[in-house]
């Protein structure tokens, strides 16, 4: 948890030191007033619409106990296992099987599914899915998760500046698009960096550890995980911009792993955390 907080703190530092130095070495004097002015309000935007910049991606909406009983049941029983507060559960309409968890901690923890998942997944292995998510929300991963978002996708937002440039009598509708995929070549990169500065493997591995110790049951995760990795190949998300940058908040990658997209896949391979998974039912789970 400590670890987390140091990341999330050096995130945060970190992108308040570029935006000063640039507005300093660019503008001067005002320029560095510039600065500390949009670093104060990106760290406020940050803290304020961090946690819920990946909801909005997925254009997840809540959903109450009526709508699903089911998926209420697993949650509160598995928290009430855990020991912790009930999270928010929200519903993304999307064909891709995934789910994710966000938050700046647990008391303000929220799980999202995609509808694919709750279609392709049977209840032992949602169970599995559902246990990793509550893991990453005790251990406050999705507090530097949702920073390194909310950077992320404050940086790829830049290529819709793409459209605002002047671009002559041109009537070609092609040159939007063009330009706009120019930019993401040399911001894109940058965004991966800063998720990738602010997510490490070792979290997933630890969530998955902790799901079979609560569940009682690696073998159903391990399921989950392959169904998903399958289904996320046939349905992947669009490579857009702010799911991009929200990509590394899910249980398995949920883009194509070619060209520039390859830079966000922070997730480790799903081979080797289902043979993990596998290995834990040569050990006692308390």
């Amino acid at each position: 948890m400590r670890h987390n907080t140091l990341r999330t703190a050096g995130l945060l530092v970190g992108l308040s030191a570029l935006v000063i130095l640039i507005g300093w070495g660019v503008w001067g004097e005002p320029g560095l007033q510039l600065g500390v002015t949009l670093a104060i309000a990106l760290n406020g935007l940050v803290f304020l619409f961090g946690d819920t910049m990946a909801l909005r991606a997925m254009r997840a909406r809540p959903v109450g106990e009526i709508e699903q009983p089911e998926l209420y049941r697993i949650v509160r029983e598995l928290a009430t296992r855990a020991r912790q507060p009930m999270p928010r559960l929200y519903l993304s309409p999307t064909a891709s099987p995934n789910a994710f968890a966000t938050g700046r901690g647990p008391r303000r923890g929220a799980i999202c599914c995609t509808t694919g998942l709750l279609r392709l997944l049977d209840e032992r292995e949602l169970r599995g899915v559902l246990a990793h998510e509550l893991a990453h929300i005790r251990a406050r991963d999705t507090l530097v998760c949702s920073v390194a978002a909310t950077l992320g996708t404050i940086i790829t937002s830049l290529t819709a500046l793409a459209l605002l440039l002047p671009l002559g009598d041109s009537e070609d509708e092609d040159v939007p698009s063009l330009l706009g995929g120019l930019l993401f070549l040399v911001v894109g990169p940058a965004a991966a960096m800063v998720i990738r500065a602010g997510v490490s493997r070792g979290r997933e591995y630890r969530a998955d550890e902790e799901a079979a110790r609560l569940t009682g049951d690696p073998d159903g995760l391990a399921a989950a995980l392959r169904k998903i990795e399958i289904g996320t190949r046939i349905h992947p998300l669009p490579a857009e911009g702010r799911l991009l940058a929200a990509g590394h908040l899910m249980i398995a990658h949920p883009f194509p792993e070619r060209g520039v997209l390859r830079l966000f896949a922070v997730h480790p391979p799903t081979t080797e955390r289902i043979r993990r998974l596998r290995d834990m039912r040569d050990f006692p789970l308390l």
